[in-house]
């Protein structure tokens, strides 16, 4: 939830801070870079010093960086803030997922328990979205964070009342692994706050991010020749990046690529078409309720044999949503993508879970050992590849917007007479404090070229749209081959034994 606030109030928060777009994303560049990796630390830490004192040491520790943000006073005081709330709250996502596993049996932690887990992860950011236009009116910051700070208060009785059943203590830190993770924290931080600012300060315009790219190219090519030739590595680069490993990080991947539709283009295009949070508070709580409806669903089929369906379902409500909102126009309100924004949501809570069972039970059969690895992979593939999606996505537009924004111009002159009467139209709204032509003419043609960008804009987010609905539809029919190939070649295989038989 402390993410998703930032990251759906960063207009907001300009006024808030007296900073720029490009100065407020660093709040979330701050909370991220640390995010991306203490999980990892945490999962060993956990191992080896027991479960209990994790947990209230975490809440503890979350609680105090909550409070922290009620004294932040300007922009660079929250981005330090909004760092240690990062660490902070690395730990909490685990242990939420650890809780809602600890009410079901064993045979069914990594179906029912784990559905029910990732649907819950996704609610956050509708909920966000909804909470926070009435929280902003009342205090601002002040306001957002102090629902934080109660959050983390209604959580600490329950982590020390409610104990989670400790796992043995197992030891499996050495020294070695501390300089593997300082290297593989500052790699991964580099490349998240190089991946979640590069669209705003534009990749090849800045030469600090281009160092920050550079030192994380460094620190993980260390890290990896320190892990390679290690009996017990912290992360097993080997298995990691096995065939099947790769084949589910493609999935993962591709799932973060086409569930950013929703999280990031079009909440874009909506504040593009000047439409605030206060304006979408239906839309989010019809995404909530297809996210629950969705993640029922996925429940249901991972209780059955026909888990594959899941992700086929997934990828042709997400495809069809995705398309459906490529005909937006600067008419197109919240009310007209009530239908593609829940064919959305439905899909993309069913598309997570199968992946993770999986790769769970795959780790599981490895060894306890095994699971960091797993945890990597997840958070690798979720939490950079949504920055890295998020920005190349962005940037996508940005490249369309000029595209068109030429194509555009182009036909704009002043010698055309629709054009001048629009001109006309546009500048009349000054006439009554203007009087010199010149300047009359010179605030009309500025209002035109508002109009021509904005469109220009939005016939961007429509070519997105589309780029998101082909790689799902492409995900689509390969998924399909797939499954078609694992029906048949158990015949064709058959087959061939039949015609060998009479031969022998």
């Amino acid at each position: 939830m402390g993410m998703n606030i930032v990251m759906a109030n960063i207009y907001q928060l300009q006024g808030e801070f007296s900073g720029t777009v490009a100065e407020v994303a660093w709040l979330s560049a701050a909370y991220m870079a640390p995010y991306a990796t203490f999980s990892i630390a945490l999962f060993k830490v956990r191992q080896q010093y027991g479960l209990r004192p994790f947990a209230e040491i975490s809440i503890i520790a979350f609680v105090f960086a909550s409070c922290l943000n009620l004294f932040v006073t300007d922009l660079h005081s929250a981005i330090v803030v909004r760092f240690v709330s990062g660490m902070a709250a690395a730990p909490l996502s685990s242990l939420g997922f650890l809780y809602i596993l600890e009410a079901f049996p064993v045979q069914r932690k990594l179906t029912l328990g784990l559905s029910i887990a990732l649907t819950g992860t996704l609610l956050s950011s509708p909920l966000a979205r909804i909470l926070s236009p009435t929280l902003l009116q009342i205090d601002g910051w002040q306001a957002l964070y102090s629902m934080e700070v109660g959050m983390a208060l209604a959580v600490l009785p329950i982590i020390y009342l409610l104990p989670l059943t400790p796992p043995p203590r197992v030891k499996v830190i050495e020294r070695i692994d501390i300089l593997s993770y300082l290297l593989f924290a500052c790699g991964l931080g580099c490349m998240a706050v190089f991946l979640t600012l590069g669209r705003f300060y534009w990749w090849f315009e800045t030469w600090w991010l281009g160092v920050l790219l550079a030192a994380s190219i460094a620190f993980l090519t260390a890290m990896t020749m320190i892990e390679l030739p290690r009996k017990n590595p912290m992360l097993d680069l080997r298995w990691i990046f096995s065939r099947t490993n790769l084949h589910m990080i493609a999935i993962l991947l591709i799932y973060r690529a086409v569930s950013s539709e929703q999280s990031s283009t079009a909440v874009s295009l909506y504040q593009q078409l000047g439409i605030l949070n206060d304006q979408t508070m239906q839309l989010y709580a019809l995404i909530i309720l297809a996210t629950v409806l969705g993640g029922a669903a996925c429940a249901l089929l991972m209780l059955t044999k026909y888990v594959e369906t899941a992700h086929v379902i997934a990828l042709s409500t997400i495809a069809l949503g995705a398309f459906m909102d490529s005909t937006s126009t600067n008419l197109t309100r919240p009310e007209q993508m009530y239908l593609s924004q829940a064919m959305i949501a439905f899909g993309a809570a069913m598309f997570l879970p199968p992946v993770m069972s999986k790769g769970f039970g795959a780790a599981l059969a490895k060894g306890p050992p095994y699971l960091v690895n797993f945890i990597t992979i997840f958070l690798f593939t979720q939490i950079t590849g949504s920055m890295l999606t998020t920005g190349l996505l962005g940037s996508f537009v940005t490249l369309r917007e000029k595209f068109h924004s030429n194509i555009l111009v182009e036909s704009i002159l002043l010698q055309n007479p629709q054009v001048a009467q629009r001109v006309s139209q546009l500048s009349a709204a000054y006439s009554h404090v203007i009087n010199d032509p010149a300047l009359l003419k010179a605030e009309g043609l500025s209002l035109l070229g508002q109009q021509v960008t904005r469109e220009a804009y939005i016939l961007a987010y429509n070519d997105t749209f589309l780029l998101i609905s082909f790689c799902a539809a492409a995900a689509l029919a390969m998924l399909l081959l797939h499954l078609a190939w694992l029906r048949i070649k158990p015949l064709f295989i058959s087959g061939q034994d039949a015609t060998a038989a009479p031969q022998s």
